[in-house]
């Protein structure tokens, strides 16, 4: 209570916040507890206490507001995490860092300045505008961090700080350039955002400070793309992780999932507190809002969790890290969301909520782990009984997806249409190209797609139009168009997609060049190694077509024939000449290397020169001959040699690929801002694609199996007539983990109009009766192949299975076989 009332005091009174530091910060001994400051804000006369916090107040403003009021929230967030740090490195780091700027840096240290002009002034700045993020400044050949964002890197990314772990010197760490991925998966992995700031490239005046700017960001969910335009690798995606938001209404509990990526969100009112649970444990999420509706219960009580109503929840949120927010729920989370992410005020987002009318209830709790769609110990997986090994990821995900939230009886017959043609059908099936959609959207949007990635978009419309070219491949393609439509919140028109698809993949095959194309070779020359050519030229050749670059391209065939030219006459000579006076001991030697670090051909060899000079073949060359310097105006070596024409041409001939690999960035991006209007079209085609070989999957795998596909029909309430439309007929269940081809199953026949009770002695086999019957009602109701020999499934509005929590059937043991610890 006593922190909380300094710390809103400070907050409250603006001449005090440079005193943020002298609360915040450690006192001998180091790891001792806060101080206790008390403020009477009813002081008024001056003291000598109050005329140099005047004083550094002055210094803070005009050094850009170091410490504002907006600012110390963000700073005490940043000092729980100093706090949380074990390693013996970054607790030593902490206890140099103060707690008055964003950044935790200690002006008196060494390399600690905070002027105007400085780096660390420049780094302050970028920090301010997203304060909670770490920031990684580009410096040369390396990226560096400060204060806090050091010591996290120390503490999560396995990095060392610069120059140890001298006292007199503040927290400085940071990776080298090829080093900056595995740095973002680490920080990510942990839950951490970062920001990126780049140096602009190209030369800079003498003792000018280069240019910076923030490239991008890296998120838990949503990689750094920054560049990936120009590479020639794909990058691995990760499952973008929503901001989730959770109310409460009379209506139920309300889960709110905004998704950056995609500039999506969804509202899935009339939740049980079961069902907010499930979806927490199967969500990985970025941050996590509670509203402050959900502090008051039933009992009128602000005390949240402790009454029972809303213990589950308070159960599953307690330990973890969430904030409380007000107002409207979504337009709430909404402004969170820009904030945490940078994003413009006016930035909208997409509602893709779908609507539970006519649909089952989302899978409970205790019955998603009891049938393995949660992964529980000793409950075999159903998800992973469905699809074969070899069709996991997107796939994988659609089905548990699927079977989570059962879809409306319109959607499941779709399904379950779409898989009966499947079991009959004959002609071949396209690869199936699988694409995130939170990638498509991420690198479109920063134009930062490659042409390996244009070239997968690519196979995705073709196939798409493939399907449609073949008469049972285009049934089974319409059947699932509504399923596609569901997921993605996105309607389209079967013509209007073939229509586009056929425009988007011509469109890219006009730019992209395609296998088979024989007009980009790598330049070549009898006396210049392979390898130069191949570095230099291998990053943008081989990307566009040449036609649309064809002055760059040819550009670089001449330069590249006079650096040729020039090598001949200027070394070859040479080299004749040491080859035909050495030795049998090799005395002399030269050769025409290429020096990969400096992107260089230069002339490499020792004791070439005459003792007498006599006008033989080769001594003219020998005199043109000039060290070789790198690209600071040093000497490279005693070995190494060039010439002024080597030297001109070697220059003309780097300018002529930088214009050309620039030219094809140009065209790369060019043809991204123009798909932009078609990101949606591209994520129906990818989720399409997604569900139709989920589906394929699962039908291949249940035919080996020995499954069936049930009738299923809408749930009528009407219980007038003299059999009810509820019943369920279930002919040759058995459970869904066993295979019947093994001959390891027993069958069962079960006939349900109305309640059962089901007895029996241990180990007789109830808990299998009770998870085969549950999972055959619940792929029925989702349209899916069902562990039976005949079935007729009604489309039920809720399943929900109980069992003790500590069965086993993986094992083959029911609860009372189980030791419980």
């Amino acid at each position: 209570m006593q922190r909380l009332l300094a710390s809103s005091i400070v907050a409250a009174t603006p001449r005090w916040l440079p005193l943020a530091d002298s609360i915040l910060r450690r006192r001998r001994p180091r790891r001792s507890p806060l101080p206790i400051l008390l403020f009477n804000r009813s002081w008024s006369k001056p003291t000598k206490v109050s005329r140099s916090i005047s004083m550094v107040s002055s210094k803070a403003n005009k050094q850009g507001d170091l410490c504002n009021e907006g600012m110390l929230s963000h700073i005490m967030w940043w000092k729980e995490r100093m706090e949380s740090c074990r390693k013996q490195s970054s607790v030593q780091l902490t206890q140099r860092l103060v707690y008055s700027n964003i950044l935790g840096l200690d002006s008196t240290l060494r390399n600690g300045s905070l002027k105007d002009g400085t780096l660390n002034m420049e780094m302050l700045q970028f920090k301010s505008k997203f304060p909670r993020e770490i920031l990684l400044c580009r410096v040369g050949d390396f990226y560096e961090a400060i204060g806090f964002d050091a010591c996290i890197l120390v503490e999560h990314a396995g990095l060392n700080p610069f120059g140890g772990l001298r006292s007199d010197s503040i927290p400085k760490a940071g990776c080298p350039i090829m080093n900056l991925r595995q740095t973002l998966d680490d920080l990510t992995r942990c839950g951490y955002s970062v920001c990126i700031v780049e140096e602009i490239q190209g030369p800079t005046q003498a003792r000018a400070r280069k240019g910076r700017f923030i490239s991008g960001h890296a998120h838990p969910g949503s990689p750094y793309v920054f560049g990936l335009a120009e590479v020639d690798h794909d990058l691995e995606f990760p499952d973008p992780m929503p901001v989730v938001g959770i109310s409460r209404s009379a209506k139920g509990y309300c889960l709110i999932s905004v998704l950056e990526t995609m500039k999506t969100y969804s509202a899935e009112e009339g939740l049980t507190e079961e069902a907010v649970v499930t979806k927490l444990r199967i969500c990985r999420y970025h941050h996590l809002y509670l509203h402050s509706s959900l502090r008051n219960n039933s009992s009128g009580t602000s005390r949240w969790g402790e009454f029972g109503e809303g213990g589950l929840l308070w159960g599953e949120c307690n330990g973890k890290s969430f904030d409380w927010f007000d107002g409207s729920p979504i337009d709430e989370l909404l402004c969170k969301v820009r904030e945490i992410y940078g994003l413009d005020e006016k930035t909208s987002f997409r509602n893709v909520t779908i609507s539970l009318e006519g649909r089952p209830q989302p899978l409970y709790l205790g019955t998603a782990t009891q049938i393995g769609v949660i992964p529980t110990e000793g409950i075999p997986s159903l998800p992973k009984m469905l699809l074969p090994p070899n069709c996991a990821g997107l796939p994988s995900m659609y089905i548990r997806d699927l079977l989570l939230n059962p879809p409306s009886f319109d959607v499941a017959s779709a399904i379950q249409e779409a898989c009966r043609l499947m079991c009959s059908i004959t002609c071949s099936i396209p690869e199936f190209t699988c694409i995130p959609s939170a990638k498509l959207v991420k690198l479109l949007e920063s134009k930062e797609v490659n042409h390996i990635e244009f070239c997968r978009i690519k196979n995705v419309l073709d196939e798409i139009m493939l399907m449609n070219g073949n008469t049972e491949l285009s049934a089974i393609q319409n059947k699932l168009l509504e399923p596609a439509s569901v997921v993605t919140g996105l309607k389209v028109d079967a013509d209007i997609l073939i229509k586009e698809c056929r425009f988007i993949s011509k469109r890219i095959g006009e730019v992209i060049s395609l296998a088979g194309e024989s007009d980009q070779a790598i330049s070549s020359s009898e006396y210049i190694p392979k390898e130069f050519f191949n570095d230099m030229e291998s990053s943008w050749k081989g990307r566009v077509k040449r036609v649309h670059a064809e002055e760059e391209f040819s550009n670089v065939d001449v330069a590249a024939q006079a650096l040729s030219t020039a090598v001949t006459e200027d070394f070859l000579p040479i080299i004749v000449r040491v080859k035909s006076v050495m030795s049998s001991h090799g005395s002399s030697k030269g050769e025409i290397s290429y020096a990969k670090e400096h992107g260089a051909v230069w002339f490499k060899g020792r004791r070439f020169t005459p003792n007498v000079w006599a006008n033989t073949p080769g001594e003219e060359q020998i005199k043109q001959l000039k060290p070789a310097i790198d690209s600071k105006g040093r000497r490279v070596g005693e070995e190494w040699f060039t010439t002024t024409k080597v030297e001109n041409a070697l220059a003309r001939y780097h300018e002529a690929c930088d214009n050309a690999k620039g030219k094809v960035l140009e065209l790369l991006r060019g043809l991204s801002s123009e798909l932009q209007d078609k990101i949606n079209i591209l994520v129906f085609c990818s989720m399409l694609l997604i569900i139709t070989k989920a589906l394929f999957g699962h039908v291949s795998e249940g035919l080996r199996r020995g499954w069936v596909l049930p009738a299923i029909y809408p749930l009528s309430k009407d219980y007038s007539t003299e059999e009810s439309s509820s019943e369920m007929d279930l002919l040759g269940l058995f459970p869904y983990w066993l295979n019947t081809n093994q001959g390891n199953a027993i069958l069962n026949d079960v006939s349900m109009r109305s309640l059962f009770i089901l007895t029996g002695p241990n180990g007789g086999g109830k808990s299998s009766m009770l998870r085969s019957v549950c999972a055959a009602a619940l792929l029925g109701v989702c349209g899916l192949m069902v562990p039976a020999a005949s079935a007729v499934i009604p489309h039920f509005d809720s399943i929900m299975l109980h069992m003790k929590a500590y069965d086993s059937p993986a094992d083959g043991k029911s609860s009372f076989q189980v030791p419980i610890l």
